[in-house]
């Protein structure tokens, strides 16, 4: 039977690395709703272009929009799936729940990624980004050869707006506060990991859970 997972956990925990592993090794389908969106708008669909027009005016995306996307794409696979950045709120979860209800599925696991905010901000803000190329470095994890320039094409590096501390520590206040009541919500079947340990064990131990 396939498998319906919630990833939980601020940006920098790891989630994408966790689900770009289980794709490649266990065929996983991620379902980001930023991606869901961003190739909603690209291909022009009737639901792209109802979203453009909220983005476009700087608005929220309503959530009956993105239920409505989540549905669409469910309805086009019918693999094991990872969902990453959604349900942010208990009414969406609810809406959710639903959802799946209508399409034979359900929630079978629920993974929280347990990290202090200050390794959070430690992960992110020592991003550097090459601006022509787009390779990724890290100035304590993964460091370029040399200071600040792209080992690949000698760009500048560069710090993106979203890896500022400030932002950092902001964007962790705003997912702290939104995702307290989930925990409780779904404090039935969550299970928390912690997301500081190796990428290796963080993967043996939601492979082991679900």
């Amino acid at each position: 039977m396939v498998k319906t997972i919630v990833f939980l956990g601020p940006p920098g925990a790891g989630k994408g690395t966790q689900s770009q592993l289980l794709q490649e090794r266990l065929g996983f389908i991620q379902i980001s709703t930023g991606d869901l969106l961003r190739e909603a708008v690209k291909n022009q669909t009737p639901l792209g272009i109802k979203a453009k027009s909220y983005m476009d005016e700087g608005k929220l995306v309503p959530d009956e929009l993105i239920i409505d996307l989540i549905k669409e794409k469910l309805s086009q696979i019918g693999n094991n799936i990872i969902l990453d950045g959604f349900p942010r709120t208990v009414p969406q979860a609810k809406a959710l729940d639903n959802l799946l209800a209508n399409l034979g599925r359900k929630i079978d696991g629920v993974i929280l990624f347990d990290i202090t905010e200050d390794e959070v901000v430690k992960r992110l803000s020592g991003r550097r980004v090459c601006p022509s190329c787009g390779t990724v470095y890290h100035i304590i994890y993964n460091p370029p050869r040399e200071d600040e320039i792209c080992d690949k094409c000698g760009t500048k590096l560069i710090q993106r707006e979203d890896d500022r501390e400030e932002v950092i520590r902001k964007r962790f206040e705003v997912y702290r506060d939104q995702t307290a009541p989930l925990i409780d919500y779904y404090k039935d079947y969550i299970v928390k990991i912690d997301a500081t340990a190796d990428k290796e064990e963080v993967y043996n131990k939601i492979t082991s859970v679900l």
